[in-house]
């Protein structure tokens, strides 16, 4: 496989979805890649509307965070490891795989080593100011987190993703503490699961689809396995701890996404969705989907993206106030915190061409393209599902 794909960190974090090792032509497709529903997006504007403008629409940068972009390795490494022969996918390759990972990422993008070894120093600084023996950093949004209500219950639960305190190293060995507490989470993964025992699908499959109302969906799954007798089983990897009881519905948010998505283009109803949590010594929460659950709760998603193209019609992207702003990275341009947003620069698709979607169907029907970029299945509103070929990242 080529090198680590950020896009994980894009999803998370909304920096520019730009993945380090694409082509240039890869990247001007992805400037120009119309604005598409997805679960974390979704969240974003159920928790403040013009934070979804500044991440899908004015596509403003934001720096990840040490916890994302430890997620981010984890989860390349877990995609790596299926690429060796079943009888060596064990813990300490998956460990070896780590500093592989991470060497290709720092190759790439130099500049998120930076930021990580900047928030380390940071935390140890606190540690140090405080006298704890540990420093727990504010935690990073969830942005594909179900809410009942928007607002503050969003932002409550917006955290499923949410990372345990690590313990500050010594400054001569940050880094190595922090790549430390990646290979713990590996730890648990083995705990939960024996890779050895089965060959999964299709690893970070990027799905993409259009309901019959015209809503766009694109995500992408950590994993999708078939079991013996066809059924498809949705896994998702979380390097965080697993929800409360109370708020296991917003956690499976995502995952009835993603096996919506895989309705319309397969036409079954996967059999399970199972979502893997590797923080606080690991726990595995599973659900089974139904048709008419799957079909309400596409009603859902249709509101959620005529709101959004409602408020493109109005240029009214109204910031929401809530625990959310404590970490957002736009504070300084949202109205509420007496900041002024950029010009409103209209809809993507409005300025684009129509060179992604050519780009896609050719790699598509292909099944060639840069081993970088994710598997595919992609197809239009009730389409079937195209071959396991790649396509460059969403």
């Amino acid at each position: 496989m080529g090198s680590p794909s950020l896009t994980g960190v894009s999803e998370q974090a909304g920096i520019p979805a730009t993945v380090p090792g694409a082509a240039p032509a890869e990247e001007a497709a992805e400037e120009r890649r119309r604005p598409a529903l997805s679960p974390s997006r979704a969240a974003d504007f159920k928790q403040c509307p013009l934070l979804y403008r500044f991440r899908a629409v004015d596509r403003l940068p934001e720096a990840p965070s040490a916890a994302a972009l430890r997620g981010t390795l984890v989860h390349a490494v877990l995609e790596r490891l299926f690429d060796l022969p079943a009888a060596e996918r064990v813990p300490a390759r998956a460990k070896a795989l780590v500093g592989v990972v991470w060497a290709e990422i720092a190759e790439e993008a130099p500049e998120l080593v930076a930021a990580v070894l900047a928030e380390l120093r940071e935390r140890r600084a606190a540690a140090d100011t405080d006298g704890s023996d540990q420093v727990e950093q504010p935690e990073q949004p969830e942005h594909r987190a179900e809410a009942e209500q928007p607002g503050e219950a969003v932002a409550a639960e917006q955290i499923a993703e949410a990372e345990q305190p690590v313990p500050p190293p010594e400054p001569a060995d940050l880094l190595p503490g922090w790549l430390a507490s990646a290979e713990s989470l590996l730890d648990t993964y083995f705990a939960l699961e024996d890779p050895r025992s089965f060959e999964p699908q299709s690893r970070e499959l990027l799905v993409e689809t259009e309901l019959s109302s015209g809503v766009p969906l694109r995500g992408y799954l950590d994993r999708l396995d078939v079991d013996t007798e066809g059924g498809l089983r949705i896994v998702d990897y979380k390097t965080g701890a697993a929800p409360r009881e109370a708020s296991e519905a917003r956690a499976l948010f995502q995952m009835k996404f993603y096996a919506l998505a895989l309705l319309e283009l397969r036409g079954t109803v996967p059999e399970q969705l199972r979502l893997v949590y590797l923080g606080e010594g690991g726990e595995e929460l599973t659900y089974r989907p139904e048709a008419g659950e799957l079909r309400r709760f596409q009603r859902i998603l249709e509101a959620i993206w005529a709101a959004i193209r409602e408020a493109d019609r109005t240029g009214d992207f109204r910031p929401r106030r809530g625990p959310g702003c404590d970490w957002c990275a736009h504070r300084a341009l949202c109205p509420a915190w007496d900041g002024t947003p950029p010009p409103y620069p209209g809809w993507p698709e409005l300025r684009a061409t129509n060179t992604t979607s050519a780009t896609t169907s050719a790699t598509t029907s292909s099944g060639t393209a840069p081993d970088t970029a994710p598997d595919t299945v992609s197809g239009p509103a009730h389409g079937g599902a195209h071959g396991g070929g790649a396509s460059s990242a969403a």
